[in-house]
């Protein structure tokens, strides 16, 4: 008997079918059987599900003899299945690699449950991936529960393809899909109902195509009106289960939020329908109001008329136009009154990656301000959900009036990022640039030679930006150089050494220690940092070059792998795509989150890396780098690369993962040769960071002090 039984009815899917059941059959997890159900499908969809079957035994076919809708093909299937676990796969969508494999891992942790939830991303047709935004949800409890003890779990979207479920369970409560538009609804919600022991599994195991066209809940169409038929249905199984009668008030105000949500989206119902949607929606809405419910405001439209909810959407939208109008025009007037304003010599502004926080270079800048030049008044430019904002740290939002003020009057701006293109530089005022460290890959206007790269970048505008800058700061000549052509501009370039590199060149031995203590790391561990840079030809934006879990088990006790991300994957669906579950389990430590890099670099024995930028800073520590460099041809002609790294390398460089595994095994990492590499790699790469960086803006950049 089979753990899966994977169901996958197809209707008019020949273009999509292919990468869905590949994405199946590749799994590394194979203990599993295909179901996949011809819905009488008018395309080749049916010879394609043939010719899958005649090559693999895992599959097979069933042909129905007329079109019965996506529903009742999936019971078609679940008819024929007998793996211990009912998956219901549409076929436009995929899953991702090892998503059997950790869903069985789960499953057994947690004992075979009647249900497992798991995560998904949207997988936009232009090439965006998107995260389900309740992701942290699934981060809500680690044993099994009840709906009634976990209730939030149901504001995941209520569909079939995001939870696995027990096929013994369905078949005891004789779970079935109805046909209809909305068939997910009278099944998701009974089944979360009747659950009495449901798992949660955070991690991406479904991407969840987005189509330009021919989605079936995004075309303009009557059928929409099935959802009050399918709310019904939930309705009646409820009242057939007295003992599930506590779900009526969540069940009738999630069936008022979901027929606003269709009838107030542009393209879901034809206009001369929306009235009549209207009225069935509160007929519904009224006949199955608990007594004992109080109706939530924004509900109550659905107790008056259809020309009163017109009217009130159309009042709405007028008060937001003429609202966004009224502040558009007090905010040209205030601008320019305030152009005209004194700057202040004391006043520093500061930000980093984009209002994220007191981090990187402007942060070492600031607080080594603050304990050498006191009068200077510095204020940050952080975001509200800004992490790790020190006490007593002055701050404004983003924006905001009181941002706007001290923009006007800021004799001195510190960033390590464009400031954003509103800014308008006055006279007298000083920007400088600290950027993100040592560049490796192609930058700015070094990307119009590599379209792929510069995808979603205004390299233009990015020269715009950088017109402002007055100083940009460079701890190596490298640097100075590559900046200069990347950055035709007019600034200067400032030999200071990169300001938050000063810890790692004045750190005690012992400095990490904490760092590891707070990361959960045991004592006397050789703790190797993997930090790989993004992929601008991938979907994404992450590759996995390398078997995180295989990684950790291959160096073996006494090693702990953390792992590190590139800052502009960490808030994307990359961690959910194993990441954060190897975390979970204790496999690694994921240590994407840690504000300060430079504390985790303090932490670590040795740094694997393959193109970061973080390898210039970690040759500070003096300590073992290692390139893996499995895909350079491929780098260096998507993104471009300065220099070859494999030439001139930090430390031993490693082709494919078996010369990695057997370069750590051998302890051939820190060798002799090693240390040479490293050598040559600090003399040319740190030649300005001396542990004064930080000093040396201060009193030259921001006080004139001469060099």
């Amino acid at each position: 008997m089979p753990r899966f039984s994977v169901i996958v009815p197809c209707f008019n899917v020949q273009s999509f079918l292919r990468e869905c059941l590949d994405s199946l059959l590749a799994q590394s997890f194979g203990d599993f059987e295909v179901i996949a159900v011809d819905d009488c499908s008018p395309d080749g969809s049916g010879a394609i599900l043939d010719a899958y079957a005649a090559r693999d035994e895992r599959v097979r076919v069933l042909h129905l003899a007329q079109n019965v809708g996506l529903g009742r093909a999936r019971n078609a299937g679940a008819q024929l299945a007998v793996g211990d676990y009912l998956f219901f796969l549409d076929s436009d969508d995929t899953l991702t690699p090892g998503a059997l494999a950790a869903i069985a891992d789960r499953l057994a942790e947690c004992g075979d449950p009647d249900v497992l939830v798991f995560d998904y991303a949207r997988a936009y047709w232009w090439g965006g991936v998107r995260r389900n935004v309740l992701a942290h949800l699934l981060r809500a409890t680690d044993g099994v529960f009840t709906a009634a003890r976990l209730p939030q779990v149901l504001d995941l979207m209520m569909v079939a393809w995001n939870k696995v479920q027990r096929r013994d369970f369905v078949e005891r409560h004789g779970f079935a899909f109805p046909p209809g538009y909305y068939e997910d609804t009278p099944w998701t919600f009974p089944v979360m109902f009747s659950a009495e022991r449901i798992a949660l599994l955070d991690r991406i195991c479904v991407l969840y195509r987005q189509r330009r066209q021919g989605s079936i809940l995004s075309t303009t169409s009557a059928k929409h009106f099935d959802v009050h038929e399918q709310y019904g249905r939930v309705f009646a199984f409820l009242d057939s289960r007295p003992e599930l009668a506590s779900w009526r008030p969540f069940l009738h105000r999630k069936m008022g939020e979901h027929c606003l949500d269709i009838l107030g989206k542009p393209n879901r119902l034809p206009p001369a329908d929306k009235p009549e949607f209207f009225r069935r929606s509160a007929e519904l809405f009224r006949a199955h109001r608990p007594d004992e419910e109080s109706i939530p405001p924004e509900l109550r439209v659905l107790y008056g008329s259809w020309a009163a909810y017109l009217a009130r959407q159309r009042a709405a939208a007028l008060r937001r136009r003429l609202r966004a109008a009224a502040e558009k025009r007090a905010r040209r007037t205030v601008a320019r009154a305030r152009l005209n304003r004194r700057l202040d010599p004391n006043l520093v502004l500061y930000s980093a990656f984009s209002h994220r926080g007191v981090l990187g270079d402007p942060a070492a800048i600031y607080h080594k301000a603050r304990e050498i030049a006191p009068h200077l008044r510095g204020v940050w430019v952080v975001r509200d959900d800004a992490a790790g904002v020190p006490d007593g740290v002055e701050r404004v939002a983003p924006d905001s009036r009181a941002y706007r003020q001290l923009a006007a009057r800021a004799a001195y701006f510190v960033n390590n990022v464009p400031w954003p293109g509103a800014l308008v530089k006055r006279p007298g005022s000083v920007h400088i640039h600290t950027h993100l460290g040592t560049p490796l890959k192609y930058m700015a206007a070094d990307l119009l030679a590599k379209p792929g790269a510069r995808y979603g970048l205004d390299v233009p505008r990015m020269l715009r930006q950088a017109d402002r800058w007055d100083h940009s700061l460079v701890a190596n000549l490298h640097s100075e150089l590559v900046w200069e052509r990347a950055y035709p501009c007019h600034f200067a370039s400032a030999r200071t050494g990169s300001p938050r590199n000063d810890v790692l060149v004045t750190a005690s031995p012992d400095r990490g220690v904490a760092v590891r203590d707070r990361l959960g790391i045991p004592a006397g561990n050789t703790v190797v940092l993997y930090a790989p840079t993004r992929r601008d030809h991938v979907r994404g934006g992450y590759a996995e070059r390398v078997d995180l879990a295989r990684f950790a088990a291959d160096l073996g006790e006494g090693h702990t792998l953390v792992v590190r991300l590139h800052p502009s994957l960490a808030a994307g669906p990359v961690r959910g795509l194993g990441l954060a579950e190897l975390h979970r389990r204790g496999v690694l430590v994921d240590a994407t989150d840690e504000l300060h890099v430079e504390e985790v670099m303090l932490a670590s024995d040795v740094l694997v890396t393959d193109y970061s930028a973080l390898m210039f800073d970690y040759a500070n520590l003096d300590r073992p780098i290692v390139v893996h460099a499995d895909d350079l041809a491929t780098y260096t002609a998507a993104r471009g690369l300065y220099f070859d790294v494999t030439a001139e390398p930090p430390g031993h460089v490693t082709r494919d993962y078996g010369e990695l595994a057997e370069l750590f095994a051998s302890g051939r990492w820190r060798d002799e040769e090693s240390a040479l590499a490293r050598k040559e790699f600090r003399a040319r790469f740190c030649a300005f960071d001396d542990g004064h960086a930080a000093e040396r803006v201060v009193r030259t950049l921001l006080q004139g002090e001469p060099g």
